[in-house]
C-alpha cells in the first residue's frame, strides 16, 4: 500500500476544502449564523480525513510489524 500516494492525495482534499473554508469566511454577504453553518460541515470533513489519514498510517506500520514478526 503507498501510504504516501493516500496521504498526499487527502492532502489536496484538504487543501481543496481550507480554499472553501477561506470562501466562506470572506463572504461578506454571510452574517454569523450561516457562516458558522456553513463552516461545520467543512470542518467536520477536514477531522474526517486527518484521522484516515492516521489510521491508514497505524494499519500500514501494524502490517508492516506483522510481516517482521
Amino acid at each position: 500500500m503507498n501510504v504516501k500516494y493516500i496521504e498526499d492525495k487527502i492532502n489536496e482534499i484538504i487543501s481543496e476544502l481550507e480554499k472553501e473554508v477561506m470562501e466562506v469566511l470572506t463572504d461578506e454577504s454571510l452574517d454569523k449564523k450561516q457562516t458558522n453553518l456553513r463552516m461545520k460541515p467543512l470542518t467536520s470533513t477536514k477531522k474526517i480525513l486527518n484521522n484516515a489519514i492516521d489510521s491508514i498510517k497505524m494499519v500500514d506500520r501494524l502490517g508492516r510489524e506483522e510481516m517482521e514478526s
